[in-house]
């Protein structure tokens, strides 16, 4: 597939990513009209002198739009794209398409560590509110620092031991939680929708506490796209051709459980986005990780986006965890998947 068509895919997400935003702040169990959001938009920026009395005829959508609409809009932006971006880093690093980021036990960590801090019962201030994540990404990348070691053979780390290591640590991880979920009865239901998919905060604070992380960890695995492309015809065939395989290996790690732990602490667990979108990606002809990583980042953002404006509508007022929405969107395709890789081994 040419360089030109690639490119214009990352152009059609970018497109697409513009559109599914500019709706999730329309739309909601208050409907705010596309040329008042834009109006309120326009009255924000510097240099123009909005109508005092239109402005406060429109405080109410003023409020949603700018302290809760938005902010969660952009949330869920980075956690999709986080989510998007490590699934195909992982993807690429196991050369396994069924890989997704929460493969060696970021997701088990962080659910640990978010019941956790949720049995303490904090004060709720803002910084009591903020352990939960905070706890649940110190466990996450606790957790995956523990598998990286225990899968550790001198100075390499071969493959299948760090999935290995994953799964084990991943189910001693998960009993943990069963058993605090199961102590902390009245925040039981809280911790539940943690664990569906439910961020626990909202308003700007999580975005701004999460941004870092996620860019930090995606902008490192922007860097590995020819590493992970060459890394795709084995680890001695990448050697002979310079890469150090050991070296690019924890890269990947470390930048996709970054992005993802930031991502999972603020929006609880959403799976199947990391899974589902780089396969997409791939079915539309894109297999160079240099423009596969961007274009699963914009992906996951529109699919996050996208499954958000569905839980806000279903049962509104009320809003459905998200990972139940992306798991019931994603799980059809998962078992497509592997239906089509048994055809192809068959064949």
């Amino acid at each position: 597939m040419n360089r030109h068509f690639n490119s214009r895919i990352l152009f059609w997400f970018a497109s697409l990513l513009f559109v599914v935003f500019f709706l999730s702040l329309a739309i909601g169990s208050v409907t705010i009209a596309p040329a008042t959001l834009v109006r309120l938009v326009i009255n924000t920026l510097p240099g123009t002198h909005p109508d005092p009395q239109w402005v406060n005829e429109h405080i109410t959508f003023s409020t949603i739009l700018f302290q809760l609409r938005l902010p969660h809009a952009l949330l869920m932006l980075l956690v999709g794209a986080a989510l998007g971006g490590s699934g195909a880093a992982y993807q690429g690093l196991f050369r396994n398409p069924l890989a997704d980021p929460y493969l060696i036990g970021v997701a088990s960590g962080a659910g640990l560590g978010a019941v956790v801090a949720m049995s303490i019962k904090f004060p709720h201030t803002s910084a009591g509110l903020l352990m939960v994540p905070l706890a649940a990404f110190c466990l996450a990348i606790g957790t995956v620092w523990l598998v990286y070691t225990l899968a550790r053979v001198g100075k390499t780390t071969p493959t299948t031991n760090l999935i290995l290591a994953g799964v084990a640590v991943s189910a001693f991880a998960t009993a943990l939680t069963s058993f605090f979920m199961l102590r902390s009865q009245g925040e039981l239901r809280r911790a539940l929708a943690w664990l569906l998919g439910g961020g626990t905060l909202t308003g700007w604070q999580p975005v701004i506490a999460c941004l870092p992380y996620i860019l930090a960890g995606l902008g490192l695995l922007l860097m590995m796209g020819y590493p992970l492309d060459v890394l795709q015809f084995g680890d001695e065939q990448a050697q002979q051709l310079g890469i150090r395989v050991s070296r690019v290996r924890w890269l990947v790690v470390a930048g996709a459980t970054l992005a993802t732990a930031g991502a999972v602490a603020f929006s609880g667990i959403i799976g199947f986005v990391g899974l589902v979108v780089p396969h997409v990606i791939r079915l539309l002809g894109v297999s160079d990780y240099r423009k596969l990583l961007p274009s699963s980042m914009l992906g996951g953002a529109v699919l996050l986006i996208a499954a958000d404006m569905i839980a806000r509508v279903v049962i509104a007022p009320q809003q459905l965890p998200v990972g139940i929405v992306t798991a019931i969107l994603g799980a059809p395709f998962f078992l497509w998947v592997l239906k089509r890789a048994k055809a192809q081994a068959f064949w």
